[in-house]
């Protein structure tokens, strides 16, 4: 067995060994996923190690045909692109795992639903054949809406059922896109990523810019762009922290990197909608930020900030230059591991004192000196600070979207500044003022609790300080990106 199908049926093999094991051994299940997760982690670092940084094409692919009539492959590769989202799919799982010792119900479903999300988002990411990416897209949705409509809060139902029905009514669009462009493809071609990118930049100009928009439709509601958000903050809110870990960190990537995957398709509707990309991607940081400063549950701000923080990926990727989707990249990075970070941190706190009203804490400095000091940092780093990696994303994206627009990136900043004001105000109302009599036998971080979130953070951080990695791993694939975007709008 190749090493990516290795990868791919770590998780599949984990489901399928936890379904014989009793459901009343919860201490042997929960070890079995742990234990299948962090194999996982090990695979992908590997893969890290044996990825060819200076060659853009695919590497490790594997191939095996499926149907011959329909031309479908079982076809996987990585490249510059998908690899930093398959360590983050690998580590994220992880960190989930490490935070869901609290869960006390239907113990074995929950660890199933999350290994079988893990199977999908990482599908999602080695996929080279259209079909495959498809239904790896679509068996994401099963175990989240279970995750979130049986371990959910008490709105769960509602926001379960909100975010199946986003998702299938966008991957509609995206199937009918994918359609359209098949009847370009020559007899027995196939579905191949490279078979359907080069029957897409054959097609008439006006239906190009028609697939895009359904492409965009599809992929916009996972990233999710406004105004197709309407189901990220009550899913985030009702779902379980170690749930929003995932979401957060990685579904949401699955939509940036699909829309990528489509720009080099199309990069003659891309140029055509590139004003309408821009404007969504403003109005989606501005509109994000806003909303973020004026909540007082801290799951719902965090949520929002995610689509502020993802507008700026929707930006980079609109320059259409090499800096911005190197911005883009590494903010789908930064953001995952930030993100993914302070719903961590924030369920570990609502999992003590059963509220996240930002009003009812103050002083935790004093009583939670090791949460503290995380949580402050994932902070710092959302609002760009240098020195995290956050910064080194908004610079990148701030440079190529300066070089594409110029001063119009203003608008940039000012999500910044707003990013800035709503991170200082939780730290202040969380980390200053008089100790609440009620919050003074708040216990600590534990061990492992400690382990998932020091992985984000130290990660946070010294790719903030040393980024070097992390842009040569994508460098080279950008740069093949770019000079095929370039060749066909110039």
């Amino acid at each position: 067995m190749e090493i990516l199908s290795l990868l791919l049926f770590t998780p599949l093999l984990a489901i399928f060994i936890l379904s014989v094991v009793p459901r009343e051994k919860t201490h042997q299940i929960r070890i079995l996923a742990n234990v299948f997760a962090t194999l996982a982690l090990l695979i992908s670092c590997w893969l890290i190690f044996v990825y060819d940084q200076t060659n853009g094409a695919l590497q490790l692919t594997e191939q095996f045909l499926l149907n011959p009539k329909l031309g479908t492959s079982f076809a996987l590769g990585i490249d510059g692109l998908s690899l930093p989202m398959v360590f983050m799919t690998t580590l994220l799982t992880s960190v989930c795992l490490l935070a869901s010792f609290n869960i006390s119900t239907n113990i074995k479903s929950y660890y199933i639903s999350v290994l079988m999300l893990e199977l999908g988002m990482l599908g999602v990411f080695l996929a080279q054949d259209w079909s495959l990416y498809y239904i790896f897209w679509e068996l994401t949705l099963a175990p989240l809406f279970l995750l979130i409509g049986r371990w959910g809060g008490a709105r769960r139902h509602m926001a379960s059922l909100n975010f199946v029905l986003y998702t299938m009514g966008g991957s509609i669009f995206m199937l009918i896109s994918l359609l359209a462009i098949s009847q370009y493809v020559p007899d027995h071609g196939g579905t191949l990523m490279s078979t359907m990118t080069i029957a897409a930049q054959s097609m008439p100009r006006n239906e190009q810019i028609f697939v895009l928009i359904g492409f965009l439709i599809g992929f916009g509601v996972k990233i999710p762009i406004f105004p197709l958000h309407g189901w990220l903050p009550l899913a985030h809110v009702e779902a379980p922290s170690p749930v929003s870990i995932l979401m957060s960190g990685i579904l949401l990537k699955m939509g940036a990197y699909g829309l990528i995957r489509a720009v080099v398709m199309l990069p003659e509707a891309t140029l055509v909608l590139q004003p309408f990309l821009v404007t969504l991607a403003l109005v989606g940081m501005i509109y994000g930020g806003l909303l973020a400063w004026r909540q007082s549950d801290l799951k719902a701000m965090v949520a929002y900030s995610s689509v502020s923080h993802m507008g700026i990926v929707l930006l980079g990727i609109a320059t259409l230059n090499e800096t911005g989707m190197t911005g883009a990249i590494i903010q789908m990075t930064a953001h995952g591991l930030i993100a993914g970070g302070m719903f961590l941190l924030v369920g570990l706190l609502y999992e003590r004192t059963h509220t996240r009203n930002i009003l009812d804490y103050s002083s935790l400095v004093q009583v939670m000196p090791r949460f503290a000091f995380f949580m402050t940092i994932t902070f710092l780093a959302a609002m760009g600070l240098p020195g995290t990696v956050g910064f080194i994303a908004e610079l990148h994206t701030f440079v190529g979207g300066y070089q594409e627009w110029g001063n119009l990136i203003i608008f940039l900043e000012a999500s910044i500044l707003i990013s800035s004001a709503y991170a200082m105000r939780t730290i202040s109302m969380l980390f200053t003022g008089p100790v609440k009599s009620h919050m003074r036998e708040i216990e600590d971080l534990k061990l492992y609790e400690l382990m998932a979130a020091g992985m984000l953070v130290i990660a946070i951080v010294v790719l903030g300080i040393w980024p070097t990695p992390l842009i040569e791993l994508s460098s080279s694939t950008i740069n093949v990106v770019s000079n095929i975007i370039s060749e066909h709008i110039r």
